[in-house]
């Protein structure tokens, strides 16, 4: 796809996407009644963080074009698909609500998928698209220091382990011009994602049926072989592995009938975070899937969870549960 291409596509669907959106966040975190206007987000595509031209190594940049303040906290989407589908232009209907208030930059971060590297590739990728938004701070009037990440399924998995390995020099890899830059941010949201690899068979909602330890299990393309056979791997992509206490804060939502990802991927750790001191909230969607049946309540969490810890904004922080809409 050629540059002027795809910037054409990212515009249609930015254009798109604002049209549609029947309630972004105002300035607090909340709704507003009116949709985002459709020309209040500038989009700027294709920016290659690793210092290749591989259009899997690119990020997609929104920043509002009515600031609320002279330096944006940064958001940042890493898109699902089971590390062997999906792109980084599913991160427009994500930001859109965080960009529209005039608060917040929004970044899109593309990765290469398991059909083409390998973990720790994915890592590598993200670790470096975060460099790049350090060493591009000032350029784009961005806040190196209030840099929150999410992420959906697959994504959120990438979210996690970004989270809990910042600076961690076995993961940082050698990608991009920007190696003398920080990989740390500041929190995390992690959407159903998955955790411990290898208890997913064990702990799988009735009726599920993904087998994980198949060697053609998403997990299994991830890691490069069958993930009862690599155990010493499958640690590597564990969040939990790297868990020390001086990282994020984490938001954690999960559906108790995930028939892809089983809840207890997000209770070990939560509960590992919690036993590290750490500052994590677990909100449980009661009957929900993957994804599927997530009240509107779950995108408010995630919103005042950004607020409050990349705007001051201040929220109480306990576990609690939310029923599911309908969606079987």
């Amino acid at each position: 796809m050629s540059p002027d291409f795809r910037k054409a596509a990212i515009t249609l669907t930015l254009f798109v996407t604002l049209i549609s959106v029947a309630a972004a966040q105002n300035n607090s975190g909340g709704n507003q009644s009116k949709p985002a206007r459709a020309d209040s987000i500038k989009a700027i595509p294709d920016l290659a963080y690793a210092g290749n031209k591989n259009p899997r190594q690119m990020l997609d940049l929104y920043l509002p074009k009515k600031r609320g303040t002279e330096l944006l906290p940064v958001v940042i989407y890493i898109h699902g698909g089971g590390w062997r589908s999906g792109a980084r232009d599913r991160g427009v209907k994500r930001l859109t609500p965080f960009v529209s208030t005039g608060q917040y930059a929004g970044v899109s971060v593309g990765y290469r998928l398991s059909d083409e590297a390998q973990w720790p590739s994915q890592i590598h990728d993200g670790k470096a698209a975060i460099r790049w938004i350090r060493a591009h701070a000032e350029e784009y009037g961005l806040d190196p220091d209030r840099i929150g990440i999410f992420g959906t399924s697959a994504g959120a998995h990438l979210v996690s382990v970004l989270g809990t390995t910042g600076d961690v020099p076995a993961m940082e890899g050698k990608l991009g011009p920007h190696t003398d830059q920080s990989s740390r941010v500041t929190c995390v949201a992690d959407l159903y994602g998955p955790t411990n690899f290898l208890t997913m068979n064990r702990t799988a909602a009735p009726g599920a049926k993904l087998d994980h330890d198949s060697p053609n299990s998403p997990e299994s393309l991830l890691i490069g072989g069958p993930i009862q056979e690599n155990p010493a791997k499958v640690a590597t992509a564990n969040p939990i592995t790297y868990i020390t206490s001086d990282d994020p804060p984490f938001l954690i939502i999960h559906g108790t009938l995930d028939p892809l990802v089983s809840f207890n991927q997000s209770e070990l750790l939560h509960q590992a975070l919690l036993s590290s001191d750490l500052g994590s909230t677990l909100v449980t969607v009661t009957g929900g899937g993957h994804g599927k049946g997530f009240p509107a309540a779950t995108n408010e969490r995630v919103a005042r969870f950004f607020d409050h810890h990349l705007r001051d904004i201040k929220t109480e922080w306990i576990d609690h549960a939310l029923p599911s809409d309908p969606w079987r």
